[in-house]
């Protein structure tokens, strides 16, 4: 019998048992998917993201399709940290897939403060810091925007997290590999490459956007190619892991990420359609790997051909 393809990676100093992971917002916190799939067969989950306090999000409708993906105006509704600590974890704790709780706020001290939470409980492997959120300490700018600013952050979150620290980067800018390398240098363990990019959908007929807002985050296969081009520009500019988020619905879509220099992905839209679909990402890269004749996942890791 053919020996099955070894799918481990590390990310820093985790080790993950394959490379696919259920992205912040798409996948609840977790435990809402329990009982469709098993979780231990992903790589890992990342929570939606937890501020201090809990937040209501924004108003309906959330989400409008688009040709190739949909455009969604979530607002980061969340239950807060410490519900998150008592109601969420617990029954995270059961499962041996490594928990990446995401992180954000408004202010340097609401990132910390959520660190600091979480950093009294047991059951997480590590943290995402979302920087692409507004800044009320920079009169509204993301923190992602600006090297100093997110040197500063992570540099912060550094000081109190003991556990891995990944930092989800922005696509809104125009040289990524120079905040890429701000957060690298301020201590980030790994970079997730990348959230949304600010769009529209209209309705004619009402006049009117298809969202409760006039604006939200367009995701799905139409950004693929985008981002894929992040994360090569990425993973040139940094010595650390990258994580690829955009778009990602085969296995195909997965060692692409691979080879332009990601060691893993996140899932994300595609639990919209299918909310067994990171599972079916990990058979599905599997039987690649089998096709391909490689018998550990790495080798498909930076090796694009120029």
């Amino acid at each position: 019998m053919a020996q099955r393809p070894d799918l481990r990676v590390r990310i820093g100093s985790l080790e993950l048992s394959n490379p696919i992971l259920a992205a912040s917002g798409t996948f609840g916190y977790g435990v809402e998917f329990a009982h469709l799939i098993d979780l231990n067969g992903l790589g890992g989950i990342v929570t939606k993201g937890l501020s201090p306090q809990p937040m209501a999000g924004a108003p309906g409708p959330r989400l409008a399709e688009t040709a190739s993906g949909m455009v969604n105006a979530v607002g980061l509704q969340n239950i807060g940290v410490r519900a998150f600590v008592a109601e969420k974890l617990p029954a995270l704790r059961e499962y041996q897939t490594a928990v990446i709780a995401n992180v954000f706020g408004s202010s340097f001290r609401e990132y910390l403060e959520v660190i600091e939470v979480l950093e009294q409980a047991e059951g997480v492997a590590g943290y995402e810091l979302n920087i692409s959120c507004p800044n009320t300490d920079s009169g509204g700018r993301e923190f992602g925007v600006d090297p100093k600013v997110t040197a500063r952050l992570v540099g912060e979150a550094r000081k109190v997290a003991k556990r891995p620290l990944w930092v989800k980067l922005s696509p809104n800018v125009t040289d990524i590999a120079a905040i890429a390398r701000a957060a690298e240098q301020a201590g980030a363990d790994a970079l997730t490459v990348a959230n949304t990019y600010p769009a529209m959908a209209v309705d004619v007929r009402t006049r009117r956007s298809r969202l409760g807002r006039l604006s939200g985050g367009l995701s799905g296969p139409a950004i693929k190619p985008i981002t894929l081009k992040l994360v090569y520009e990425t993973s040139q500019a940094v010595g650390i892991p990258v994580i690829g988020l955009g778009g990602v619905e085969t296995a195909e879509d997965v060692a692409e990420y691979l080879l332009v220099g990601a060691s893993a992905v996140q899932v994300g839209t595609a639990h919209f359609a299918d909310p067994c679909a990171s599972l079916k990402l990990v058979k599905g890269v599997e039987q690649l790997a089998t096709n391909l004749k490689i018998n550990n996942i790495n080798e498909l890791t930076r090796s694009l051909r120029q």
